[in-house]
């Protein structure tokens, strides 16, 4: 039977209130309410608000209770929400407050009377929150990629929601495939009614594994149907592109230029439209890079920019990892030929080290069609963190929450790139 000692959870919240810290503790006692409010309105007169179950302070900064009060001895915090701050601030921050707790969850096993010990880091840093189920397998994973160099590495990286945001202005972002419009809106209303027959029964747990994958190979094809007999243009998809709300996670672009530097492969894969992200890359990154490839459905086009059909077999939601050999081998071509390599798959299987990054469970099957040494999985948990992030934290070696940024995973990458 095992036991769970509580640790100290900090987690950034997109609020701040000019100059001042909003601090949430959780099932705080009557007591220890007063004597917060107490030391912080004596002299310092911050905002508090309170309730039968939570208080809520906002404390300046600098208050020296704020700075004393945030030690490891402090079991009986259980949450710290602070908003974006300043670049000051962040390195008061970092230099101040206890960022890295940790869980223990011991287990006893009657059978032989031995002990089972894991340990999990919640650690926020640069104001994102990162959990890591293992840190001692993630050090030794990550020693082992530097160890072996760049030139065994590569990233396979989904699109939707894991390199663009989640959440836009407080509304959803859209998806590279949910952005289209044919400019006719009889078609863009049967496409629709494909989506709300066809998306439930993609999550339907009921339904077998090869029996939804031809559900889902049925609603693509009948998608891009009615793209080709609907008339879609190129011309329709960059006007499509223009007015979406789609954009990149802060730190894409730096995570890019630094692979490309290092001459490590992207491959970025998606379930939609090859031909839509790569407009979506001109757009809003405003550059190419050499290092990147697109695998997704391609469209074909005739003299005059209309879609006549598509390219080989169709990829979608559930067997998008099938194609990664194939598809891989085009980008590290392009990357490895300098070096005389054969026409075959053997500059693949020479990247046996990789760094996956998905936003959903399911997105670890990318990296299925490629023969791996070590590999680094990364979760982004964008939503509905209290009920996932359990099954997140065992699938993933590193999951971030609420939709952050990636410059964690720039980090990252520098270094797994490290000589």
């Amino acid at each position: 039977m095992g036991t769970s000692h509580h640790y100290c959870r900090l987690q950034f919240l997109p609020k701040i209130n000019l100059g001042a810290t909003n601090i949430r503790f959780r099932n705080t006692s009557t007591a220890l309410a007063r004597l917060l409010i107490s030391i912080t309105s004596s002299q310092h007169n911050p905002t508090t608000i309170t309730s039968s179950r939570r208080l809520t302070l906002e404390i300046p900064l600098l208050h020296p209770f704020f700075w004393l009060y945030f030690s490891p001895h402090r079991s009986h915090i259980r949450s710290f929400y602070s908003g974006t701050f300043s670049s000051y601030t962040k390195r008061l921050c970092n230099k101040f407050l206890i960022f890295r707790q940790k869980s223990v969850r011991s287990r006893s096993y009657s059978s032989d009377h031995q002990k089972e010990t894991q340990t999990m880091e919640h650690v926020v840093v640069d104001g994102s929150e990162v959990v890591v189920k293992d840190p001692q397998s993630l050090r030794h994973k990550i020693s082992s990629i530097r160890l072996a160099g760049p030139e065994k590495l590569q990233v396979i990286a989904d699109f939707d929601a894991t390199l663009t945001k989640y959440w836009i202005d407080g509304r959803r972002g859209q998806s590279s495939h949910g952005l289209l419009r044919q400019g006719s809106p009889e078609y863009d209303e049967k496409r629709q009614k494909l989506y709300e027959y066809y998306h439930p029964l993609e999550f339907d747990p009921t339904i077998p594994l090869d029996q939804k994958a031809k559900l889902m190979e049925e609603w693509w094809g009948k998608s891009h149907a009615l793209l080709v007999e609907g008339g879609l243009t190129y011309d329709a998809i960059k006007k499509s592109v223009t007015n979406s709300t789609i954009a990149f996670r802060e730190g894409v672009v730096e995570l890019f230029k630094f692979l490309e530097e290092k001459d490590v492969p992207v491959l970025v894969f998606s379930a939609g439209l090859a031909d839509i992200i790569e407009e979506v890359f001109r757009q809003k990154l405003h550059r190419s890079f050499k290092n990147v490839r697109v695998v997704s459905n391609q469209m074909i086009f005739d003299q005059n920019g209309q879609l006549v059909s598509f390219k080989g077999k169709t990829i979608h939601v559930l067997n998008k990892n099938e194609h990664a050999l194939d598809m891989a081998a085009l980008v590290h071509d392009r990357i490895d030929n300098v070096n005389g390599l054969n026409e075959d798959n053997s500059f693949v299987k020479k990247r046996t080290n990789v760094l996956l990054l998905g936003d959903h469970i399911g997105d670890l099957g990318m990296s299925d069609g490629l023969k791996y040494e070590t590999r680094i999985s990364v979760g982004f948990l964008n939503d509905n963190v209290e009920n996932s992030l359990e099954s997140y934290q065992k699938a993933f070696d590193v999951v971030y929450l609420n939709d952050t940024s990636m410059q964690g995973v720039v980090k990252l990458a520098s270094q797994l790139c490290q000589t």
